[in-house]
């Protein structure tokens, strides 16, 4: 770990540590950390300034039920105001157990049972072509076991033959799938058209280089494999 990766996730950890609700979550959110980092500070095409701007890039958090990572770099960023981390899942607190786009700025969808993200990503591209707009980059964050519901299965074997480019899929693996698949995670993308690569969920210059990965005429997909779930 560089020295700038250390400083970045030890600030990173303050803003969770604020956090302070009851949450019976966390280790999802550990999860996410770094690559919810990288993709915010070096990938993403979104600001507090541009999030209702129509050619930004969308975010869309389907591991929904751990936000306070998700909470922490929004907060880092400038979308949310660091004094409302306190108040995370209070009766008052805009900051929910699940993130809610109508009331946490930048947040894209209200996510919810887990298995929705990706086909709302994939609608999400369909209505950003129906407007005209090819370069708005679609992302979305789901963990592993979100891959035991069908409902992301069809999407996926929707997308690669559909041709969604814009489409990006981050897979949190902490090994807490029920179900396996010969070859990874990755191979399950692959086979349905995808591109597809897996790296290690804690280094980010190997989540910069994949994430930035070129693939023409292919939605891509990104394993980010942690340590397993307790």
């Amino acid at each position: 770990m560089t020295n700038t990766t250390y400083t970045t996730t030890a600030r990173l950890q303050r803003l969770m540590g604020l956090m302070t609700g009851d949450e019976k979550h966390s280790t999802a959110a550990t999860s996410t950390l770094d690559a919810l980092w990288v993709l915010y500070d070096r990938v993403l095409r979104v600001t507090p300034e541009t999030a209702a701007d129509p050619g930004r890039d969308r975010f869309l958090l389907s591991k929904g039920h751990g936000p306070m990572a998700y909470y922490a770099v929004l907060a880092d960023k400038g979308f949310v105001d660091e004094d409302a981390l306190s108040g995370f899942g209070g009766y008052t607190s805009v900051l929910g157990h699940h993130p809610d786009r109508t009331l946490v700025p930048g947040v894209e969808i209200g996510s919810g049972s887990l298995g929705h993200g990706l086909p709302l990503a994939v609608g999400t591209v369909l209505g950003l072509r129906a407007q005209g707009l090819h370069e708005p980059r679609v992302w979305v964050l789901i963990g592993d076991a979100e891959l035991d519901e069908g409902s992301n299965h069809e999407a996926l074997a929707y997308a690669g033959p559909a041709g969604l480019e814009q489409l990006h899929t981050l897979v949190i693996d902490n090994s807490s799938a029920t179900y396996g698949w010969p070859g990874g995670i990755a191979s399950r993308f692959a086979a349905a058209g995808w591109s597809a690569e897996t790296v290690d969920g804690r280094d980010h210059e190997a989540l910069y280089a994949a994430f930035t990965a070129p693939h023409p005429g292919r939605p891509r997909a990104v394993v980010a494999r942690v340590e397993p779930k307790n």
